[in-house]
């Protein structure tokens, strides 16, 4: 089991991340939840991430968003932790927590925006990933 307060990992970087987009509504749904703890459990990428590390991340965005410059703040810890091939990554991740409910508001639109302008994620890409995330959480 690994140390809650060690040094931010890229895989808590990518948790925080999809976090941020869950929480950037200021509602946290629990179908997004449920959402992050699947992804968690399942992807390859994750394979030897510690579950009891999603505490710390959840603590770490909630403290960041109180703060007046938080979300740069957040925004500059994840750029320095996540390597470039990762931020491709990091964004289909979050376009699929932010459409898991079916629904996008304009907040978390915005959102999804600036995660592709701080993580430089060129027009053609960030279209692939959202069109991928509309697809796989489209309703009947």
């Amino acid at each position: 089991m690994s140390d809650i307060s060690a040094p931010m990992s890229e895989q808590d970087a990518l948790v925080t991340l999809m976090i941020a987009v869950s929480a950037s509504d200021e509602t946290i749904k629990t179908v997004e939840l449920m959402k992050i703890e699947r992804i968690v459990t399942y992807l390859p990428i994750f394979k030897s991430y510690d579950l009891d590390r999603l505490k710390q991340a959840y603590q770490t965005v909630f403290e960041l968003f109180e703060e007046e410059d938080g979300i740069e703040a957040l925004f500059g810890l994840i750029r320095s932790v996540l390597p470039k091939h990762l931020h491709e990554t990091a964004y289909a991740l979050a376009c699929d927590v932010a459409a898991s409910d079916g629904r996008l508001d304009e907040i978390e639109l915005r959102f999804l925006e600036e995660i592709r302008y701080e993580l430089n994620i060129d027009r053609l890409s960030a279209a692939a990933i959202e069109r991928g995330a509309r697809a796989r959480h489209l309703r009947k």
